[in-house]
């Protein structure tokens, strides 16, 4: 049986422990047709404002509404999860921890974009997918793209980053083949996701600005400070710390 690609986001109470999914929007490419999921759930949990704030969904849109876990798309997600997919998403480990808490654990080979984004355009100011939404014109080609598929383009929507997820993904992948020309580009992408991101230059603190080499001849009792002490440095952060010194 051919693989199958799922371009996947969620929309959320809030970001917080106790938040929940409320919308799930995916499409499965691979076969001849794609197919399109979109909807949304009621929760126990309050939207919280800065999250309405984000993706517009109110109180009122998500009233006789079912649970996420009991839905067509959430049971569509599930048939489809086993290990020869793949699993697509930009900021994957947001909406794993969202879906995981609906009882959804992940068997697919998982591309974070934004991870790979990371590696491939490392100069970029930023990585969100909205950035690349304008810094590459997709906004220009995503029109055409919704009215073959039927779906509505709207900001921080599920299905609306979903579509434009998919046109950044074609983006990214031919961005992939050209560093990696002797390489699978889809394995290539799984493999980026899971390699730590070497970061250069920090972007917070007392010395936002410098490399973190610089710092590590400078001040390297402040980056060992770093790794024993701030509890929530990211895999990534520590990493690059430890290269730096290392260096």
């Amino acid at each position: 049986m051919a693989a199958k690609y799922i371009i996947l986001d969620t929309e959320t109470t809030g970001t917080q422990e106790l938040d929940r999914v409320i919308q799930l929007g995916y499409m499965v490419l691979g076969a001849k047709e794609i197919e399109v999921h979109n909807e949304f759930f009621s929760s126990e949990v309050p939207i919280s404002i800065p999250a309405m704030e984000v993706h517009g969904i109110t109180p009122a849109m998500l009233e006789g509404k079912g649970s996420c876990k009991t839905s067509i798309s959430y049971k569509r997600l599930c048939e489809l999860n086993t290990a020869e997919n793949y699993l697509i998403i930009h900021n994957a480990k947001f909406d794993l921890d969202m879906l995981e808490k609906e009882g959804f654990q992940t068997q697919m080979k998982v591309i974070d974009t934004l991870r790979v984004a990371k590696h491939i355009f490392e100069d970029e100011n930023a990585h969100r997918l909205q950035y690349f939404r304008y810094k590459m014109e997709l906004y220009k080609e995503e029109q055409k793209e919704a009215d073959a598929l039927g779906i509505e383009v709207k900001a921080h929507d599920a299905i609306g980053d979903v579509l434009v997820l998919k046109l950044f993904l074609s983006k990214l992948k031919e961005a992939v083949i050209k560093r990696f020309p002797k390489e699978n580009p889809v394995e290539k992408m799984v493999d980026l996701t899971n390699t730590p991101i070497l970061i250069t230059l920090f972007k917070f603190g007392k010395y936002k600005g410098k490399t973190l080499a610089e710092v590590a001849k400078s001040d390297a009792g402040y980056l060992r400070w770093m790794l024993t002490s701030m509890e929530n440095l990211d895999d990534d952060m520590r990493y690059s710390i430890n290269t730096a010194l290392s260096a």
